[in-house]
């Protein structure tokens, strides 16, 4: 178990950072389908598009988890089930208010989606530092 120390490596903390912010970009929006974007909001048949583009998310920070600290690749399942709670949240709360892009709710659902996901980047950010730093 890591202790997360007073301090953390400003270094580390900004590599991995920048590395969750390419895997959730290249997670949601490079490496998701159109099936993945659709059917992860149908009111049926969702669990398999969504389980597809949670694990993605899952398997890329696993990946870098194994690279950095692989005591930490569990964190990979973790990601993929917070990944898809989040989303799913979001998927049945928009279809619930009829959600369309040309309303403010659908981007306020989006925006909250997106700041719930780096907020969870953040807590692997900070442990992955302090794990790495202290090596």
């Amino acid at each position: 178990m890591t202790v997360i120390p007073e301090q953390v490596s400003t270094l580390w903390f900004a590599v991995f950072s920048a590395l969750f912010i390419l895997k959730h970009y290249f997670g949601d929006f490079i490496l998701q389908t159109h099936w993945m974007v659709v059917r992860k909001e149908a009111d049926t048949n969702w669990f398999a598009p969504l389980l597809a583009h949670a694990g993605v998310h899952g398997a890329l920070t696993g990946l870098i988890c194994l690279i950095f600290a692989p005591a930490y690749v569990w964190f990979g399942a973790v990601d993929c089930i917070v990944h898809a709670a989040i989303d799913r949240v979001k998927c049945n709360t928009g279809r619930r208010i009829g959600a369309r892009p040309d309303q403010s709710a659908f981007w306020w659902l989006f925006g909250a989606d997106q700041t719930l996901h780096h907020f969870t980047h953040l807590v692997f950010v900070v442990l992955l530092a302090a794990k790495v730093g202290a090596s």
